[in-house]
């Protein structure tokens, strides 16, 4: 999981949420790019940030992408967060034995506006916290900032500060995380 290094963090105001990632690729220690995307819009309100190995980054984001479209296409509505939060889980699940080397975070809003996050494991174990979920190479200093910072009920200007500051101090402290966040 710490191969290509990563930092993915999301976190949930008053009726908005943030998502952000730094946009570095390694093989370990070695810097090959400084703009790997991480996080991608899978609707207009749905957000998927992926860390962990380079090619299930890739591979995940096309495979989900076809399942949120074919999802529109038989629904005949968009996916929720919630609802591709399951899809990733069970994708992920279905490939326990020979496991993607990836960890999600899925960040947007419900039909309702209220704001959601979560976060899996390799194998699609959901977990959904209230406040904040981070993931990478950077995730212990991510849960240390992220502690101290986060504040319930932030309006979207404190948030970005928030998430912008908390991903900046954070994979200062990364060796294998950073550069380009």
């Amino acid at each position: 999981m710490s191969y290509n290094g990563s930092a993915i963090m999301a976190m949930v105001g008053k009726n908005c949420v943030a998502i952000a990632a730094d946009k570095r690729l390694g093989q370990q220690a070695l810097t090959v790019d400084m703009d790997f995307e991480k996080v991608f819009r899978m609707t207009d309100r749905a957000f998927i940030g992926l860390s962990g190995l380079a090619t299930d980054v890739k591979t995940v984001h096309d495979t989900l992408r076809m399942r949120v479209n074919l999802y529109r296409h038989r629904e005949e509505r968009v996916i929720e967060p919630k609802t591709m939060a399951h899809l990733v889980s069970h994708m992920l699940y279905e490939r326990r034995f020979g496991p993607y080397y990836i960890e999600p975070i899925i960040a947007g809003l419900d039909k309702d506006n209220k704001p959601f996050i979560c976060g899996t494991d390799l194998i699609g174990c959901l977990n959904f916290p209230e406040d904040f979920a981070v993931t990478g190479t950077a995730s212990d200093n991510l849960f240390g900032i992220c502690e101290s910072l986060w504040e319930p009920d932030l309006d979207p200007e404190g948030l970005f500060e928030t998430v912008s500051q908390a991903l900046l101090n954070a994979v200062d402290r990364d060796a294998m995380s950073g550069w380009g966040a």
